[in-house]
């Protein structure tokens, strides 16, 4: 009999790519993709596996219980990676109440349904999280999985809330869970508002690339590959009510990742050399924009056996010739158009 396995969040940048992994690669798996299809829900990301046998999509809104607790009612559920998330700061500044009520409020109902409806005896609740929970660094050090929550944006503050819910839960009701916190993910199917794929997209149309600030903030920048194959090993073999910190091991300043995205895409795009890095144009910094993030990944490698399996630079030019070789994708994304497939695809109004 399959497991039933529920994967929220699962038609985003992230999501999408753990779901391709786990219905190829395991079969055994039932699995649930359950999304709300907000701006960077995409189901086009998922056409190559839409009609396996294994898969299923549900949209729903996690923030609703009722809906949520009918689809654990109507099954017999497995286990649950959570991955749903409202996740871009500079929209949790204009507007955190949708990041308190998906990322706190939709996590708790979750919790709540897999207490009362999972498979509490074999299953897991495993909570995807970022490593901007741990707020900022100086120049020297690296998260560990020990270092105190020190948010410093409404994006981090409602992710922290949401990892303490998971490990609350797990203390007072005996839940099986397991939490994990990446850093910077980058690679195929990425939303544009994000930095790689925004300056992809500005430099192919010669528009200008805004960097906050002077650009000197330093991020670890992760495959997204490498993150989905990260998550099947947490999800399968780490240890229960543990954190695992997830990293690439590659800290780049924001300003030398663009540099170095120009003068890759001046070479591919038959442009003279520093031709797109006279695109680049400085905005006012981000409020509470945190200085450096690096991740001490020695806990995943040492008890699962983990590590990223590409350099940045092999991961780097995947990522660029996947955007400059689905140009449609892309287009479709900036225009809103790909909102248009689930009405296609699915027949629902």
């Amino acid at each position: 009999m399959r497991k039933n396995i529920i994967i929220t969040g699962g038609a985003g940048f992230i999501g999408s790519h753990v779901i391709r992994r786990f219905v190829n690669q395991y079969p055994d798996y039932h699995i649930i993709n359950l999304d709300n299809l907000t701006y960077a829900g995409n189901l086009e990301n998922l056409k190559d596996i839409e009609s396996k046998e294994n898969y299923e999509f549900i949209k729903c809104d996690i923030t609703n219980a009722k809906e949520i607790e009918g689809i654990f009612q109507s099954r017999s559920v497995h286990s649950v990676i959570h991955l749903a998330a409202e996740s871009h700061v500079d929209r949790s500044i204009t507007n955190p109440i949708d990041f308190v009520m998906t990322n706190v409020v939709g996590t708790v109902i979750l919790l709540n349904a897999f207490k009362s409806y999972g498979d509490t005896e074999n299953g897991r609740f495993y909570h995807v999280s970022t490593d901007e929970v741990y707020g900022t660094l100086g120049e020297e050090g690296k998260f560990t999985e020990s270092t105190p929550y020190d948010p410093n944006s409404p994006y981090s503050a409602s992710k922290a809330s949401s990892d303490h819910f998971v490990r609350a839960y797990a203390e007072t009701y005996g839940l099986p869970v397991v939490i994990s916190n990446c850093s910077n993910n980058y690679g195929s199917h990425q939303f544009p508002e994000k930095l790689i794929p925004l300056m992809i997209h500005n430099i192919k149309n010669e528009k200008p690339l805004p960097v906050y600030g002077k650009g000197e903030n330093v991020r670890d920048w992760l495959w997204v590959e490498d993150h989905a194959s990260a998550i099947d090993a947490v999800f399968h073999k780490g240890n229960l009510s543990e954190t695992y910190n997830i990293g690439g091991n590659n800290e780049w300043k924001n300003i030398d990742l663009v540099h170095k995205l120009c003068e890759i895409m001046d070479a591919k795009l038959g442009r003279k050399e520093g031709e797109s890095a006279k695109l680049i144009t400085y905005v006012t910094d981000r409020a509470g924009h945190d200085f450096r993030y690096a991740i001490d990944a020695s806990k995943i490698e040492n008890e699962l056996g983990w590590t990223p399996s590409v350099s940045f630079a092999e991961g780097f030019e995947k990522t660029i010739n996947w955007y400059l070789e689905n140009e449609h994708w892309l287009d479709n994304v900036t225009s809103g158009a790909y909102q248009d497939y689930y009405e296609t695809m699915y027949n629902q109004h």
